[in-house]
């Protein structure tokens, strides 16, 4: 196949609630008709607001790949689209591929472009709690310890399971699914990883909350970077947009955030990371 000339783009975390970041949104523009985009989850809350980014965005870009985050997953009150857990995301997997956007749950693409030919590979994995408090040797106890330092996730009260009995249960039933998947990709490739969340703890080791890491992955992840060849992991979810190492694999947090964190003097600048073709070290 004729490799393309466009590139592999990557964002997460656009939090189109706000105006300033659907302003962000409207200004996103591919560099060519052959740019690829991933967006690693927290597009929004509301449905309607999901629909109008992914729109706006499958329209510009040549291909987009969706992964969801907890936001995406929550069910706000005043949401019209009430659906909850699996109901929910099973709604906005239908609402993708109206769109032409890729999902967790479509045949994962192959990028041909620079840096490629790779299988892009979007995950949704969610959380278990396993990045526990230090000292806590159980979810309870690290949700109480948590609560203790006045962190709660708000997760807690809008990221609902249904129909499966808890988040962790939900998480490990993904965790088979993508495993399974995973292992069905082309051995000759390489891979560029998708998921909301890290992967791996150690991106967490720096948040500003450290009790908060127990709502951001799952320890069953920890080895997919090498199991899978990636040549890239992209994620996003700590508002911590940079790149890290891990076993020789580069990790790119590719997340806007909020307008409060954005504007900090010092703040990397908000827009879109190239995943591929990898600039030189």
């Amino acid at each position: 196949m004729t490799e393309t000339q466009g590139r592999l783009l990557a964002i997460s975390d656009l939090h189109v609630a706000y105006t300033e970041n659907r302003a962000i949104v409207e200004g996103l523009r591919p560099t060519s008709d052959e740019d690829w985009l991933l967006v690693a989850g927290d597009v929004g809350e509301k449905a309607a607001d999901i629909e109008w980014a992914l729109s706006l965005l499958s329209r510009r870009f040549a291909q987009v790949v969706w992964t969801p985050g907890n936001h995406e997953l929550w069910t706000p009150r005043e949401d019209p689209v009430s659906l909850r857990g699996q109901a929910r995301y099973e709604y906005l997997v239908a609402l993708c591929r109206r769109l032409g956007v890729l999902t967790p749950e479509d045949p994962y693409g192959v990028w041909h472009g620079p840096g490629g030919p790779v299988t892009v590979a979007p995950l949704f994995v969610l959380y278990d709690y396993s990045f526990r408090v230090p000292g806590a040797d159980t979810k309870e106890r690290s949700l109480a310890l948590a609560e203790e330092n006045g962190i709660v996730c708000t997760d807690e009260f809008f990221l609902h399971p249904d129909p499966y009995p808890s988040r962790e249960a939900w998480c490990e039933a993904r965790v088979a699914l993508s495993e399974e998947r995973l292992a069905a990709c082309d051995p000759a490739l390489p891979t560029v990883l998708v998921n909301h969340y890290p992967l791996v703890r150690e991106p967490t080791r720096i948040l500003r909350y450290p009790d908060f890491a127990q709502w951001c992955g799952t320890v069953r992840t920890a080895d997919w970077h090498r199991r899978c060849r990636a040549a890239a992991v992209v994620y996003g979810h700590l508002h911590i947009p940079r790149t890290t190492w891990h076993d020789g694999v580069r990790f790119e947090e590719v997340s806007v955030g909020y307008p409060r964190e954005w504007r900090r003097p010092g703040h990397p600048p908000t827009g879109l990371r190239t995943i591929l073709p990898e600039k030189p070290r």
